[in-house]
């Protein structure tokens, strides 16, 4: 409800800033500056509903609500069903007369050549899927959280190869490349190894003996299963196997954006704006059973499959433009949301039952990694990148 006691003029305006002529063009303001930024040539709006919640409402048209974050929601982009386009796929020829390859749409039948199967990569990613066609169901524009962050991570972990691991990996290679040579060279190698000796500098003839005798497993099988070639060299000389300890990179990780919002309805359309924004979220990030009547009875999902929910494209917004220093982000799912109606203490609302303070609280993580070759492109923004 309006505050008592507001006078016409007040009233007039306000409604005027709750109504469709109002977000109609704070909508075609948005577009228009957004398209003036400069997009990256990827990217393509397929549809676009026009649908624009934004929060708080202004109470006049020179009234600046400070940074904001702009949420972008779009429809999820499947890959492709074809696996050729998917991944990468491409079939190829191999002439043996010269080792030359040859790009073919199928494998050769012809004789003289060998056909194999290329995997070039794994397509195109869901972010770039997402962004070369969008279908914008909605935006929610919202106050710049207080507590906002990024953390980019990759993992790395410590890892150890000596020199029998060395050549067993030296031996598998032999197999693979060469099935039918291997008997005559790789078992040659190991047959000398357990029945002749192992040769390692700085070990006597008895602690030789002693570690053949534990690579070939009779140590083991005699003296119990802890016995091992390490445990020989250590007992006999204090020595180890060098493990060429080293740091290995790991893979890399998906960040996440923890974001949380207070809303503070000043009045009775700003409180159907709240509203709107928190059913529109849960909405989306819900997955979606189908709209065919063997898809969804009306009380839960009775098809064989259910859709992926909606997707988000997330940026920081100054003064109605791309922020010029926070960080960019990649396509995101909304992975969690809760919302608290009583972020006063207290069960409290207006006199249309409209709680008076609302806390939103959400979690986004992207859909793909961040590489360094992001920072290089349009997408990255002008400030500190991804």
């Amino acid at each position: 409800m309006l505050p008592n006691g507001i006078g016409a003029e007040y009233k007039k305006q306000e409604q005027y800033y709750a109504s469709k002529e109002y977000k109609n063009s704070v909508m075609k303001k948005f577009q228009s500056e957004n398209r003036s930024t400069g997009d990256f040539k990827g990217n393509k709006v397929a549809s676009d509903s026009g649908i624009y919640f934004s929060y708080p409402i202004a109470r006049g048209p020179n009234e600046n609500t400070g940074d904001t974050l702009l949420i972008k929601c779009v429809e999820y982009q499947a890959p492709s069903a074809d696996p050729s386009t998917q991944m990468g796929i491409e079939s190829f020829k191999v002439k043996e007369s010269t080792g030359e390859g040859k790009n073919m749409t199928a494998p050769s039948v012809s004789t003289g050549g060998k056909a194999g199967v290329r995997i070039k990569n794994f397509g195109m990613t869901a972010d770039a899927r997402t962004r070369q066609n969008q279908k914008v169901k909605y935006y929610v524009e919202l106050p710049i959280p207080q507590d906002i962050n990024d953390t980019t991570s990759v993992t790395w972990g410590e890892d150890t190869m000596n020199m029998f691991q060395l050549a067993g990996l030296a031996v598998a290679a032999k197999a693979i490349e060469s099935p039918g040579q291997l008997a005559p060279d790789a078992v040659g190698i190991a047959r000398d190894a357990f029945t002749t000796g192992v040769e390692i500098p700085g070990l006597n003839a008895d602690t030789q003996n002693a570690f053949k005798a534990a690579i070939s497993g009779k140590a083991i099988n005699a003296l119990g299963a802890n016995v091992t070639p390490r445990n020989v060299i250590s007992r006999a000389t204090g020595q180890v196997l060098n493990s060429n300890l080293e740091l290995l990179f790991g893979g890399v990780n998906l960040r996440s954006f923890p974001f949380s919002v207070t809303f503070s309805p000043r009045s009775e359309s700003e409180g159907d704006l709240v509203k709107g924004i928190i059913r529109s979220l849960k909405k989306s990030m819900s997955a979606k059973a189908g709209s065919e009547p063997d898809e969804y009875n009306g009380a839960s999902a009775s098809g064989i499959m259910i859709k992926a929910p909606d997707v988000f494209l997330l940026e920081y917004r100054s003064r109605g433009k791309t922020h010029p220093f926070l960080n960019s982000f990649k396509t995101c799912a909304l992975t969690g949301m809760n919302v608290n109606y009583t972020n006063s203490g207290t069960y409290a609302t207006y006199s249309n039952s409209t709680p008076v303070n609302i806390r939103m609280d959400m979690t986004f993580k992207e859909l793909n990694p961040i590489y360094a070759e992001d920072y290089d492109t349009p997408n990255s923004g002008p400030g500190v990148g991804y």
